[in-house]
């Protein structure tokens, strides 16, 4: 069977995902900004949510953990960092996997937005839930972690398959669109894309999830490795290049 995905809008820019195997009946919250609307999206769709997957500790992340766990008994699987916010019930970290009725989900240190952070890819259903980590032509903020460790965790999703789908947990594309042409202003293909941002936008279309594929041709976090982009914005090594983008785009 395949694995249903109910995307949602949440807060005001978040993005909520309940993911659910029919077979088993079982369902996962994908980290919890707003307990009560997860609760109300999981009732009209006729689930139960069962297990709840963050991603890292900040509260659009996880501060809704309580209400699940209180009318569902969920369990909560996280890193470690969770348990500023909530109980714990399955510490997991890189390399880990977990299972949500028959699919397995492969857990990714994706740290730099913050120390722990990780990041839950389904390899049979080609998906990837990637908080903070990666946005669609950007990144996340540079919190508490370092470039080297930040570009070392954008170099994982980047070896992840290019089919693979990535539901990334905010609707940031046309801001991200301003500044990625702002970086790398002679890509054809991100001009394209730039565009299509637009238009959705302006029909009020989510632009998530993002195909992997057209990020690495377009998103230019993920390209600070090209010798194009290394030349323009400097640095000898690609997290140095990483780090010039980061700090740029934080005052963009």
């Amino acid at each position: 069977m395949t694995l249903q995905i109910h995307q949602f809008p949440c807060l005001s820019d978040n993005y909520g995902f309940l993911i659910h195997d029919p077979a088993s009946g079982e369902t996962a919250a994908i980290d919890t900004p707003d307990g009560k609307e997860y609760l109300q999206q999981a009732d009209a769709k006729g689930w139960t949510i069962t297990q709840i997957w963050n991603t890292h500790w900040h509260p659009d992340h996880a501060v809704g953990n309580k209400d699940i766990i209180a009318a569902t008994s969920a369990k909560v699987i996280a890193p470690q960092e969770v348990k500023k916010l909530s109980e714990i019930d399955q510490m997991v970290s890189h390399g880990d996997s977990i299972s949500l009725g028959g699919f397995t989900a492969h857990v990714i240190d994706v740290s730099g937005h913050t120390n722990g952070h990780i990041a839950f890819h389904i390899p049979e259903a080609g998906v990837a839930f990637v908080g903070d980590s990666v946005f669609a032509l950007g990144c996340g903020r540079m919190f508490e972690g370092e470039p080297k460790q930040f570009w070392e965790s954008l170099s994982r999703i980047k070896a992840l398959p290019p089919e693979t789908m990535l539901y990334c947990a905010h609707e940031y594309t046309l801001a991200n669109a301003e500044f990625a042409v702002h970086a790398d202003p002679e890509n054809k293909q991100l001009q394209a894309y730039a565009a299509l941002v637009v238009s959705m936008r302006n029909q009020d279309e989510p632009t998530v999830p993002t195909q992997l594929a057209r990020e690495l041709e377009t998103n230019p976090f993920l390209r600070a490795d090209d010798p194009a982009i290394m030349a323009k914005w400097g640095g000898d090594a690609p997290h140095e290049t990483f780090a010039a983008l980061r700090a740029a785009k934080d005052n963009f």
